[in-house]
């Protein structure tokens, strides 16, 4: 008496086993067709090098099922008592939608472990933060990022200088008080408000790092903030630069080389055309859009500046940071 199955309908269904599987589909077959021959399930299993519940298994499922009992199941579990409530999961999309921030920080501040946070969003198949616009969260095609990634070893081994352009805001407000449409009357469009520049200097191993809004980047104005944030950075124990990394503007490459040579740095320089080489301070400028420039609604130029040094302060001791395991940057200095 056959079983009724032939190769050619196994062959037709799925014959990718689970990966830890000792028999294949055709292994189960050869399991009913020997039972069906008359062997003892004893000797089934010894010659088949499975133990005598798996040869039961097989001939119940086929007895019960036929031919479909013999194929792969899937291993999820019809009940999961352990995941995540639908209540969390819930708050979780919406601190990751309305704060754009990574799974440890959400996890951090729902109490919930930053691994699930990332499941949570991988199950809800939510974009990932570095293909969002900073701004407005919307969609937009990932920007080239570093393929090596590294640290430095010791503070002040290396430090990254960079400048971000912002338009100044205006009295009243700007687009973020009246929206878009505020740019349309003809009042609005004659009014010039200029830029303000943001000069920033980041320590490559601790993250340490300092702002301040000048009104140029020109070379003298560059020399200038460079010479006080070494200052900065000997107040909170960062006694010694050795590098300083920059793009080639004319400002970097020839205007610091006599603050660079007083300190005893070395200048080093990126490849054109690529910012991602200098991504530490390319980083804390997004980071600084999205949590101090456009975070909240400033009616005035002045109140968003006087925002800064507090919020650099934040950054400094309290603020999360991934790279340095959930800790702030001033974690990895000695007190002073």
């Amino acid at each position: 008496m056959g079983c009724g199955l032939s190769k050619a309908h196994i062959h037709s269904e799925v014959l990718v086993s689970h990966g830890n599987a000792r028999l294949t589909v055709h292994g189960r077959l050869l399991i009913v067709q020997r039972h069906q021959a008359g062997w003892p399930k004893a000797h089934i299993a010894a010659a088949m090098g499975v133990s005598r519940k798996c040869v039961r298994t097989w001939i119940d499922r086929f007895t019960a099922e036929g031919e479909a009992g013999l194929l792969d199941r899937s291993c999820r579990p019809r009940r999961s008592p352990t995941r995540t409530p639908v209540e969390v999961e819930a708050r979780i999309i919406e601190l990751r939608r309305r704060e754009r921030r990574g799974p440890a920080w959400i996890g951090a501040e729902l109490g919930v472990p930053a691994r699930t946070v990332s499941r949570v969003i991988s199950r809800r198949g939510l974009p990932k933060l570095a293909g969002l616009d900073p701004i407005t969260g919307e969609v937009i095609r990932a920007s080239k990022v570093t393929a090596v990634r590294y640290e430095r070893e010791r503070p002040g081994e290396l430090v990254h200088m960079d400048v971000k352009k912002l338009g100044r805001i205006p009295d009243g407000g700007g687009w973020k008080a009246h929206g878009r449409e505020m740019g349309s009357t003809s009042k609005r469009k004659n009014t010039r408000v200029g830029f303000d520049y943001v000069h920033s200097l980041v320590d490559d191993h601790s993250r340490l790092a300092y702002s301040e809004i000048l009104p140029d980047e020109k070379g003298p104005t560059c020399a200038a903030f460079l010479t006080r944030a070494i200052g900065y950075f000997a107040d909170h124990g960062i006694t010694g630069i050795e590098r300083v990394m920059t793009d080639n503007a004319w400002a970097y490459r020839w205007s610091l080389r006599e603050t660079c040579a007083r300190h005893g740095i070395s200048q080093v320089f990126i490849k054109p055309h690529c910012p991602w080489q200098n991504g530490k301070v390319e980083r804390l400028n997004r980071t600084l859009q999205t949590e101090w420039a456009y975070r909240q609604v400033f009616t005035t130029n002045a109140e968003r500046s006087a925002a800064l040094a507090p919020w650099l302060e934040h950054y400094n001791t309290q603020r999360r940071h991934s790279a340095l395991g959930g800790l702030p940057p001033l974690s990895r200095l000695r007190p002073t």
